[in-house]
């Protein structure tokens, strides 16, 4: 291998690595690809990464080194990307490209704009929000009024992809306005429980996604990212907590108190409804792409159907177990047909299970000592769903293992 063919390779390994961190590939995911990468191409890999650095270590024959250590930014979940990334991989192994190609092709897929466009986005985040008040079974009132919530948050999140300065502040903000926003519905409408439409309007923001994939990092073993990654989501989580609470104080100064009246609970099918409709706002709000989009949106229904068949013989929290070893089966059989990455459809579907909202309204208990849906036990019960998730992917990938390391 001569100097040329090496800082290609090395030039192709680093961009690859810092393109899949960027659409959200966890650590211990990204890890074992690039060492499978670098195994192809004739390398010694050796890989640290965590979701604000990276570090390169290559190596060739002759027992040259390179290291390369650079600073980024936690990756936000690009499922398209992701796909065609695997996709560019197996065709330079394959030869169908050569190194310089993929290498350009790498970065028309990092600057491929949103496939879906600002509308069609705009509904995914009010449908998202409007089918989590769903899920929590509370009223058609809730149901309507977060969805709007969740149509204002994007405008929010619209502007923060346009300006620095409102990127920074852009999770609090959006829990102080939702907050601002129910006070003042709740004068108009006094049917609406204002914790839970200020829940779901920011439920996007939510990290439980985060903090499971955290948990599954530190059950891998890479333990620096598992305890950056769940420190990072807990700090998320009180800052969401904390734009809420001051949101309800400005607005009950503003507004008054307000006066609730139990209005009657959605019917089962209509929780049931919910599950495909958040299904679908995800393959938009994660830029899944519209081939994948059945497999993800399948995904949803078969974690949350048998979790919940689960939980019918096992308990609520013990049947996630269930659910998450099914998703996790799933999704491995979908990595093998298809030939696409695991987390397409894994991903999808733990979303559906994982208790972020649980651990947000555990903090609301823990903190002010009030219960936002009448739930008892609720840090227990979150204890137990995130041990159950963690357990189920491990049986999971013994049951069925992965053909793919992504």
């Amino acid at each position: 291998m001569n100097n040329q063919e090496f800082l290609e390779k090395r030039s192709f390994i680093i961009s690859l690595g810092k393109y899949l961190h960027k659409f959200g590939t966890p650590a211990y995911r990204l890890e074992a690809h690039l060492q499978s990468v670098s195994h192809f191409l004739g390398l010694e890999g050796y890989f640290l990464i965590s979701p604000t650095s990276m570090t390169f270590v290559l190596q060739r024959n002759d027992e040259q080194e390179y290291n390369h250590v650079a600073r980024v930014k936690p990756g936000e979940l690009d499922l398209g990307s992701l796909a065609r990334t695997d996709e560019l991989v197996e065709e330079l192994i394959s030869g169908k490209r050569s190194l310089n190609e993929a290498l350009g092709r790498l970065d028309e897929i990092a600057n491929k704009p949103n496939p879906y466009g600002p509308r069609l986005t705009l509904l995914a985040f009010g449908s998202s929000a409007g089918a989590f008040a769903m899920l929590m079974g509370t009223s058609w009132n809730d149901v309507l009024w977060s969805s709007l919530l969740g149509f204002m948050v994007y405008g929010l999140v619209y502007r923060a992809e346009h300006s620095k300065r409102m990127a920074e502040m852009l999770e609090p903000l959006a829990a102080i306005l939702c907050a601002i926003a129910a006070s003042g519905i709740s004068q108009l409408d006094p049917n609406i429980n204002i914790p839970v439409v200020v829940l779901s309007g920011i439920i996007i923001f939510i990290p439980g996604l985060a903090l499971t994939l955290g948990l599954a990092e530190l059950a891998a073993r890479d333990l620096i990212s598992g305890t950056a990654r769940i420190m990072d989501a807990g700090m998320l989580l009180f800052k969401l907590y904390f734009g809420a609470i001051f949101g309800m104080v400005i607005g009950t100064s503003i507004f008054g108190k307000a006066i609730h009246f139990e209005p009657d609970s959605l019917p089962k099918l209509a929780v049931w409804s919910a599950v495909p409709i958040l299904s679908m706002a995800l393959v938009i709000i994660f830029k899944a792409r519209m081939k994948d989009a059945p497999w993800g949106i399948l995904a949803g229904i078969i974690a949350f159907f048998s979790s919940m068949l689960g939980g019918i013989y096992l308990g609520e929290s013990i049947g996630i177990f269930f659910g998450a070893f099914t998703v996790g089966v799933y999704s491995n059989l979908f990595a093998r047909w298809m030939k696409a990455p695991a987390s397409i459809a894994l991903l999808q579907g733990i979303v559906i299970l994982v208790p972020g909202s649980k651990t947000y309204i555990g903090l609301n208990t823990l903190i002010l000592g009030e219960s936002m849906l009448n739930q008892t036990h609720i840090g227990s019960q979150i204890f137990l769903i995130f041990m159950s998730l963690i357990a189920g992917l491990i049986f999971a990938n013994v049951a069925v293992p992965p053909r793919k390391t992504l």
